[in-house]
């Protein structure tokens, strides 16, 4: 497992924010905007990070979306970001 807390950068994080409430209306990626608002205040929180890893695989068609308005999403989640390997 990499430690995903050196690839977090809050500027990036606030993008992440901004981008998401402007173009996405799907409430199921509410919660995940809820976790990054936490994480721009603490962002070396593990247990932040493991929601953020746990809500975002629960998302299921909706990572899709994430991934289209943040494509560097993928570089915060500390594991398989899919969650393929178990």
């Amino acid at each position: 497992m990499k430690n995903a807390t050196d690839n977090i950068d809050v500027a990036d994080i606030d993008n992440a924010i901004q981008v998401l409430n402007k173009y996405t209306k799907e409430p199921s990626i509410k919660p995940l905007i809820s976790i990054l608002e936490e994480l721009k205040k603490d962002s070396c929180n593990e247990s932040l990070l493991e929601q953020l890893a746990d809500t975002w695989r629960n998302l299921g068609v909706f990572q899709g979306t994430v991934l289209t308005y943040v494509p560097y999403f993928y570089t915060w989640i500390p594991d398989d970001i899919f969650g393929d390997k178990k």
